[in-house]
């Protein structure tokens, strides 16, 4: 994917025929000083969440006989929670789809642009981290969410969108998966498309599509599933599209109007 100016396309069709999972080559072209900066967010954050899990191979393990087995894609599932503490969907059924409502709302949570505020990060960590891991989370994150990669990602070095942009950091999962469990643990993978960037006429950093899978062990406490540790992994990414980017604008409004969902199996 490449981030030209607005009007021009996003991405470059393959040079010739065919199937393009099949080997067909894809045209080139040299990143943009946006690209490499998002690439290095993408990292840094990456890198914020082996930091804050480093110390928790102490955990459970997830593996039993009760192992998950292999389901179609479609769509299935009970209908999502109704309670919510700091805005995230809470109060899951303590079953595998349970699990898996819980990992994708707290997936959507955990890449929200409300990470970028302490006050708001710290009440996130409070509703979807287990109680024995809250206060290491707490602190490893603030460690990685610094004025330093605050600017990486365009913002200023409060947290805060410069005058006349909007910050976007959202988070939409695809599909999840169980991929181990017992009754009292599980192990969730969530396959993500994400935003991340300022909206705003003189933005060097462009709001820009990622996907990625987040792997969350879960355990069941306090009458609730709640993540012990997360990591996270590129991909799977479809063959990009031909649509033109939007303007800084467009992009801005369609964040302040479109809201987003609570997720269940």
């Amino acid at each position: 994917m490449s981030l030209g100016d607005e009007g021009q396309t996003r991405t470059r069709l393959p040079d010739s025929g065919g199937d393009v999972y099949g080997g067909a080559r894809r045209g080139g072209r040299t990143p943009s000083r946006g690209l490499v900066t998002v690439v290095g967010v993408v990292v840094l954050l990456i890198a914020a969440i082996a930091f804050a899990n480093r110390g928790g191979d102490d955990s459970p393990s997830t593996s039993s006989v009760n192992d998950p087995k292999t389901s179609a894609t479609s769509a299935t599932g009970k209908t999502p929670v109704k309670t919510k503490a700091a805005g995230i969907p809470t109060g899951y059924a303590h079953d595998q789809q349970g699990a898996q409502s819980a990992a994708a709302n707290y997936a959507v949570a955990l890449g929200s642009a409300d990470m970028f505020n302490k006050v708001r990060r710290d009440a996130i960590l409070q509703t979807v981290i287990s109680p024995s891991r809250v206060a290491h989370f707490v602190s490893s994150l603030d460690k990685a969410y610094t004025p330093q990669f605050n600017k990486n990602v365009g913002l200023t070095e409060d947290g805060t969108a410069p005058a006349g942009s909007t910050f976007v950091s959202r988070t939409s999962p695809i599909g999840t998966k169980v991929t181990a469990a017992t009754d009292s643990h599980a192990t969730v993978e969530v396959w993500c498309s994400g935003l991340l960037g300022v909206a705003g006429e003189n933005s060097t950093n462009p709001v820009t599509n990622s996907w990625f899978t987040t792997t969350m062990q879960l355990e069941w406490t306090g009458g609730d599933w709640k993540i012990v540790t997360q990591t996270q992994k590129e991909g799977p990414a479809p063959v990009p599209g031909d649509e033109k980017a939007s303007g800084a604008d467009d992009m801005a409004k369609a964040v302040e109007e479109y809201g987003g969902f609570t997720y269940a199996r």
